[in-house]
């Protein structure tokens, strides 16, 4: 039986030409080589497994070679080069920084220094894992790196450069090698898989790369670990379920399931994504993953950002047709929010399922005759008989409601009201309920029933309050999401005449009282200092808080409820609600002792000052 090499050292590049994905760095480093400009050291930085040693070791070769070809490529037949591949150069040498990292080891290295090469010109030092040195052996080495005999030059590698000091950082010529793109990757390794006679697809070979994440060394490794696993005919499927990967399929299909408005299938993939053990955060980045995939197909003109084999292309171009650039962004923002909170969330998978449902409603929600089908099974479940569940909501786009001055009787434009609630949050209390069983359902027909009854209220509304529900508390954040995010449109009050400053006022002292549910909000508003004015023919009232995050949260999530409520008060449509910050009072030096005291008292009383002086009195 032979010896077995892994494929990392067995096809480790030993020329220029054969580096893969720094050809930038190998022809600057030939160039100084030609024109005779080398420097005294060199500082090799970049991600794991991108080439940095074996560059460090071609280029150490090529320095030495004596018969370099016309493009400086170390001959590999020369004294210098056959000792440096058999493990027996004396001017070629490697130093681990991890494991001599003392000042001690330093020492020894800066007197070997001082030891000519006995073949070729220069003694090369390569040392690796730089960053592992020591604060003192960095010291210890400054001079040496400085000042080197002129037969010395030194590589250092690390992939840590900002643990590097910044005196080191000045004496090197720097060079940052990138990560190697996947394209370079698999065609490195559709050529090895050549000479290994290994039959593999593409979209394998995509996999591997993916997964090696810019790494060459890590791709030869996980390409190792394949075909061990699947032998030398490697299938797609085998791939994926040896290195845990999960299948495109499965994005594809739970994004079908969103554009159908199917988060019932969407909860089902997600249930048997995790039954096969794969990390919810992972799936969550996928996710996230295939929707810029389909963003960037969606756009046209940025294949270059694809790293997809050719049959991937055309299913992603496929299904791009079928979204909208909204429904991609909208699905990316929440994608993104999921894994920023995942870490956060006490029931991670709560947290993605409620992602998941949200996804589905951005584009289908149930129609107005399913949430009415929704309510009269909740109103036959819990019994209510005289709720009217057989009035069909309307949907929100069709409230428009004329406004009419109040003298004349004249229209002016129509202003559109939308609903609180509109369709997309009905579909999510109806599904809610749906999954929380008669709880849910009972709760999801108190909702529903709220909106028919304020629909028969001919008063016209500002922005409604999210309804309160004991359903869950994802369904009460669900709401309150919503609400934020809509921008409701009031309909005019009755009256379009500037009141007066004491209705204004006397409306506004009943605010508090009306917000006692919230006790924090009630007692700012009873605390606040109010202040109006008239201005650009609007009655404008300006309310000052004590902070600034108080000042913040009211303007965001309840201005506006604050000033329909006050305009529905004094019942005129020429009101302006403005909330503030009171200043920071600058109180100065306090005084303290009784002589303070009694300077201050002189200086605001002038006649105090004279009787002190009259009577020779003393202020101590």
């Amino acid at each position: 039986m032979s010896e077995y090499i892994v494929s990392a050292r067995k096809y480790r590049p030993d020329s220029f030409e054969s580096l893969i994905g720094q050809d930038n760095i190998a022809q600057t480093l030939k160039n100084s080589i030609i024109r005779g400009k080398l420097a005294h050291a060199y500082l090799f930085c970049g991600p794991r497994g991108v080439g940095k040693t074996t560059t460090a070791r071609i280029f150490a070769k090529a320095i030495n070679c004596s018969n370099p070809s016309p493009d400086m490529e170390p001959c590999g037949e020369c004294e210098s080069c056959r000792s440096f591949q058999e493990g027996r150069s004396y001017c070629i040498h490697e130093l681990d920084a991890a494991s001599n990292n003392g000042v001690d080891d330093i020492k020894n290295l800066m007197d070997q220094v001082q030891i000519p090469p006995q073949v070729g010109k220069y003694s090369v030092y390569i040392i690796d894992e730089v960053h592992m040195l020591s604060t003192a052996a960095f010291n210890a080495f400054l001079k040496t790196l400085e000042e080197p005999p002129a037969h010395a030059i030194f590589i250092l590698a690390t992939t840590e450069k900002h643990k590097i000091l910044p005196t080191i950082l000045s004496r090197c010529q720097t060079y940052d090698f990138n990560r190697i793109s996947v394209p370079d990757i698999v065609s490195n390794l559709r050529m090895i898989a050549g000479k290994e006679g290994v039959n593999i697809d593409d979209e394998s070979l995509h996999v591997i790369a993916q997964k090696a994440d810019g790494a060459m060394r890590d791709a030869l490794t996980i390409f190792d670990q394949t075909v061990a696993f699947c032998g030398t005919d490697v299938k797609y499927e085998e791939v994926l379920k040896n290195l845990n990967v999960l299948d495109y399929d499965y994005s594809f299909n739970l994004v079908d399931a969103f554009l159908a408005g199917d988060y019932g299938s969407a909860l089902l993939k997600f249930d048997e994504i995790l039954s096969k053990g794969f990390n919810a955060l992972h799936f969550c980045a996928a996710l996230s993953s295939h929707f810029r995939d389909l963003m960037v197909t969606k756009n046209g003109g940025l294949e270059a950002l694809l790293e997809l084999p050719d049959s991937l292309k055309k299913r992603y171009e496929e299904q791009a047709s079928r979204c909208s650039l909204k429904f991609l962004y909208d699905a990316l923002s929440v994608t993104s929010a999921c894994e920023a909170g995942y870490k956060q969330a006490v029931n991670p998978r709560l947290h993605i399922e409620f992602a998941l449902m949200k996804l589905s409603f951005l584009i289908k929600a149930p129609e107005a005759g399913t949430v009415k089908v929704a309510v009269e099974k909740a109103s036959a479940d819990s019994g209510s008989s005289d709720f009217r569940a057989s009035r069909s909501i309307p949907s929100p786009a069709s409230q428009v409601t004329p406004v009419h001055e109040a003298t004349g009787g004249s229209v002016t434009e129509p202003v559109e009201v939308t609903k609180a609630i509109g369709s997309d949050v009905l579909s999510k209390v109806t599904s809610t309920s749906s999954v929380t069983g008669t709880t849910g359902s009972s709760s999801a027909a108190e909702n529903v029933g709220s909106l028919v009854a304020a629909e028969e209220s001919p008063a016209p509304r500002t922005r409604r309050k999210p309804v309160k529900t004991g359903v869950s508390l994802s369904l009460n954040s669900m709401i309150e999401e919503e609400e934020n995010k809509k921008v409701v449109k009031e309909a005019a009050p009755v009256a379009d005449v500037i009141p007066d400053d004491d209705a204004v006022l006397e409306a506004w002292k009943t605010i508090p009282a009306e917000n006692a549910s919230s006790p924090r909000l009630a007692n700012t508003l009873q605390n606040a200092e109010v202040g109006i004015e008239t201005k650009d023919g609007y009655k404008m009232l300006t309310f000052k808080v004590s902070n600034a995050a108080q000042e913040k949260w009211i303007r965001e999530n309840r201005l506006m409820v604050l000033e329909g409520n006050l305009r529905k008060k004094v019942g005129s449509s020429r009101i302006r609600l403005e909330v503030g910050v009171l200043p920071i009072e600058d109180k100065g030096v306090q005084p303290y002792t009784d002589q303070e005291k009694a300077t201050v008292l002189m200086g605001q009383n002038g006649e105090v000052q004279n009787l002190v002086k009259d009577f020779g009195l003393e202020t101590r």
